[in-house]
């Protein structure tokens, strides 16, 4: 990251003037394949000489274990689900991705605080509160978004871990079961994306195609950012 920037004011208590990493951000819809992805390109970042860091949402110690208890409960109202989201990403952003950037890592984040925007404006949120409340955030090298198509979801989920309470959005009642409901959510989900996509300039990747070749032209993009260790 050769120039530290923020979609806001940043923090107010910290000066940043250089971060010499590269912050790597993979967005999209539940079942997209993200997880995967960010084995495989750890792998080959690590093999390639650089030092990796990864981070996603939920990994704060400060805020994981009452936000897994919560949502284990299905006691989160939206705003609440909100603005713990944003205490998580805070803290991560704080005290793990900003001192893993300093200290020259490629730091690979599962979502960023798109996803979190874009789950709350599918739950009924205001999407310029939402981007407002994240002007502390730091903009990534790059923003990969990929992008697959519910049939393709679906049969991931299904042939995978299956459909959950939040990954349906049964909260919000689109449906009377998982399935239905999943549909709806995702759908919009993918809608969301694909409006952030071209607003905050992601490098869209078609997530329906096997794991290597959406691996591949993660690399190729990457190539251009990474370098020599």
């Amino acid at each position: 990251m050769t120039a530290v920037s923020f979609y806001g004011a940043g923090f107010p208590y910290r000066n940043i003037d250089s971060l010499p990493g590269c912050l790597i951000v993979l967005e999209g819809t539940d079942g997209v394949g993200r997880s995967t992805q960010m084995a495989l390109l750890r792998r080959w970042l690590e093999d390639e000489g650089f030092a990796v860091s990864d981070t996603g949402l939920r990994r704060s110690t400060l805020t994981q274990p009452g936000l897994d208890a919560a949502k284990s409960g299905h006691t989160l109202g939206r705003l609440t689900m909100s603005l713990f989201y944003a205490t998580d990403f805070a803290d991560r952003l704080e005290n793990s991705i900003i001192p893993a950037l300093k200290a020259g890592f490629y730091v690979l984040s599962d979502r960023y605080f798109y996803s979190i925007v874009a789950r709350d404006t599918v739950r009924g949120g205001d999407p310029d509160w939402g981007r407002k409340v994240y002007g502390f955030a730091l903009k990534p090298d790059i923003v990969f978004y990929l992008r697959a198509n519910l049939d393709t979801l679906i049969t991931r989920m299904a042939n995978g871990r299956g459909f959950n309470y939040w990954e349906s959005g049964m909260d919000m009642r689109f449906a009377d079961n998982l399935f239905d409901s999943f549909c709806v959510y995702q759908s919009q989900l993918i809608e969301e994306f694909d409006r952030m996509a071209e607003e905050y300039g992601f490098v869209t990747i078609d997530a329906n195609r096997p794991v290597q070749d959406v691996f591949h032209d993660l690399c190729a993009h990457i190539r251009q950012l990474v370098k020599p260790a």
